[in-house]
């Protein structure tokens, strides 16, 4: 399944110089492929699109950033949903 993350930051725990947004999430967690990943640094906030099968998976890559970023949530699709009948 795929999910867009918005994780944002307040600018006192901006880890800029010190291990920058990408320590704020596991990208190497095996069970978690990254398919997007972008940032908006004026607004400390980062934008990914993650793929994985299970939630448990999703909270361990976010882990890293969980004290101190709020994570939204949301799963996508590429497909339309099909139409009742």
């Amino acid at each position: 399944m795929l999910f867009h993350i918005k994780q944002s930051h307040a600018p006192a725990d901006c880890p800029f110089g010190s291990g920058g947004s990408r320590s704020l999430f596991d990208g190497d967690h095996p069970d978690v492929t990254v398919h997007g990943y972008w940032l908006a640094f004026p607004q400390h906030t980062t934008y990914l699109v993650v793929e994985t099968d299970d939630i448990a998976h999703l909270q361990a890559f976010l882990k890293p950033g969980a004290g101190v970023t709020l994570c939204e949530i949301t799963p996508v699709s590429d497909r339309p949903v099909a139409p009742h009948r």
